[in-house]
């Protein structure tokens, strides 16, 4: 391991701004809040508890006939698709914009865990969260007292 030091003093403003601006999470091109095509992917909170699995999606501006919701064997994927077009014609000018949204995050879950018949999602101000139930004997019990004989 090697430490290395930086002298920074107030004549050598110019690449201390530089290395701070280059440092910054803009040029981190792992970050996985955007995808290959550069488009944004929601955030994703996951929460587990004894009876079950909680996912949060936090996806704005979305309908909830903008989702899919698809499990297959224990691949959890949730997409979204949502396309806009507007167009506006006033005193000879015509105006056309469109916009397009899309996004998939996959999961993998647990294996002979989840009850798959009891998922559940809702859509509320731009939050999707799914609940997903454990199976019963995947859920976890307290402790058990064991007598000695």
């Amino acid at each position: 391991m090697s430490l290395i030091k930086k002298n920074r003093n107030s004549f050598n403003t110019i690449p201390a701004l530089f290395d701070d601006f280059v440092g910054r999470e803009l040029f981190n091109w792992g970050n996985s809040n955007f995808s290959s095509t550069q488009t944004t992917i929601p955030m994703v909170n996951i929460k587990e508890s004894a009876e079950n699995f909680e996912v949060e999606v936090a996806a704005p501006g979305m309908d909830k006939k903008d989702f899919k919701i698809q499990l297959d064997n224990n691949m959890l994927t949730i997409s979204s698709q949502k396309e806009n077009q507007e167009e506006t014609q006033q005193d000879g000018y015509s105006r056309r914009e469109f916009s397009f949204q899309s996004f998939q995050r996959s999961f993998l879950l647990p294996k002979d865990v989840v009850d798959h018949d009891g998922i559940l999602a809702s859509y509320d101000n731009g939050l999707l969260r799914l609940t997903i139930p454990k199976r019963e004997e995947a859920k976890q019990k307290g402790p058990r007292l064991i007598e000695i004989q």
